[in-house]
């Protein structure tokens, strides 16, 4: 853990740990999840279906998760979650130990740990204000990126082919044991105070909407979530032909690509570490201009870049743009969202910004095959100059 964490307090070190305890544990099993529907089926529509049941629920329910993070106390809720899912995931690797794990389950138990996230992460992005000084949230949340970063992308996903190698069923073993240990780390956050009461006769759906309400009504969340969800059409569809450019345009070695790939979790743990020092020497929405417009210059640059050293400066580039980008936003709405709508609000951001993702990657895909790999990327850096056009209005405040 950072000094930069430790001086946060007890309760901030708390929540990191059980925020990376269960990165680790889902950069498990993610990969340990494809694997095994690839063992169990060649049938290509039966594996995506895996991968698309554990991506709906966000865009199902993520208003609704946030709708409960804002009624229900919120470190309570977190740690049942996590312990909810730890009994998921543990009752998923005694079936695939016992060879009675098929598509169908895997694809249930995807979708039902996918639903159990949006209920963390709303409460989890609501609970973070009252740990530390407003001050603090840009750095706060850039600590966050960070240590997930690592624990999933260079520590977690490696690991989960050796362990599969093992035994098909340990990732899933350990991944319940992470979310275990995160239960338990949340459950030792200091009580909170309780929400306010909630008018009398009000339903969850309409508590839902008031968090996307708020959002449409305020100039600059509305501009940030707009902003996400156009520039995530052109990360998508970068992210969808990444591999087929890499080893084309950009004549990586496939024996190199890992490394190649690495140098995106390295960008984006730089923009996490750095992400308080910008939002403290820029402020927060000056610091997002910029981000954008850097993001705009090295997806650019990554478009007509013909080698791998300096497609993978750029790629990294645009990655460490992307954390900062996260943390800054993620800083602004809690800084400036009242604490009884926190989960609504940042649930109806998230949202609004993962809708456009699988939009990019379909179109990414059609022109991919129609017109080649090398005009989607040039079309993403085309996307990402608009949006950056766009919201440069929205953000003039020094806030």
């Amino acid at each position: 853990m950072t000094a930069t964490a430790t001086a946060l307090g007890r309760d901030y070190r708390l929540l990191w740990s059980a925020a990376v305890s269960s990165r680790f544990g889902d950069a498990l099993r993610t990969p340990a999840l494809a694997l095994l529907a690839a063992a169990l089926t060649r049938d290509p529509r039966a594996i995506a279906a895996v991968t698309v049941a554990g991506q709906l629920p966000p865009l199902l329910f993520g208003l609704l998760g946030g709708a409960y993070a804002d009624r229900w106390d919120r470190r309570r809720t977190m740690a049942a979650v996590d312990g909810a899912r730890a009994v998921v995931v543990a009752a998923l690797a005694v079936l695939v130990a016992t060879g009675r794990a098929g598509v169908a389950v895997l694809a249930a138990a995807a979708f039902l740990l996918a639903t159990l996230g949006t209920l963390f992460d709303a409460s989890a992005f609501a609970l973070l204000p009252s740990l530390v000084s407003p001050g603090a949230l840009a750095t706060a949340n850039g600590r966050l990126q960070a240590g997930t970063a690592v624990a999933g992308g260079l520590l977690g996903t490696p690991l989960a082919g050796v362990l599969f190698a093992l035994a098909a069923s340990l990732p899933l073993a350990v991944d319940a044991i992470t979310f275990a240990l995160a239960a338990a780390l949340v459950l030792a956050l200091r009580p909170l105070p309780a929400a306010p009461p909630r008018p009398a006769g009000r339903g969850v759906w309409r508590e839902a909407w008031a968090g996307m309400r708020w959002v449409r009504r305020d100039r600059v969340l509305w501009g940030i979530a707009l902003a996400s969800a156009g520039s995530n059409v052109a990360i998508s569809g970068v992210m969808a032909v990444l591999v087929l450019y890499a080893l084309g345009a950009l004549r990586v070695p496939a024996q190199a690509y890992g490394l190649f790939a690495a140098g995106v979790v390295a960008g984006g743990l730089l923009g996490a570490l750095v992400a308080g020092r910008v939002a403290a020497r820029f402020g927060t929405l000056p610091a997002l201009r910029a981000v954008l417009l850097g993001q705009t210059v090295a997806l650019a640059g990554f478009a007509l870049a013909r080698g791998p050293v300096t497609g993978g400066v750029a790629l990294a580039a645009f990655a460490a743009g992307t954390t900062i980008w996260n943390s800054l936003w993620s800083a602004y709405g809690q800084g400036h969202v009242p604490a009884e709508l926190l989960g609504r609000v940042g649930a109806a951001q998230r949202v609004v910004g993962l809708a456009a993702a699988p939009v990019g990657a379909a179109l990414a895909g059609f022109a991919g095959e129609a017109y080649g790999v090398g005009p989607v990327v040039g079309a993403a850096a085309g996307v990402f100059a608009l949006v950056t056009a766009a919201a440069w209005g929205t953000f003039r405040s020094t806030a």
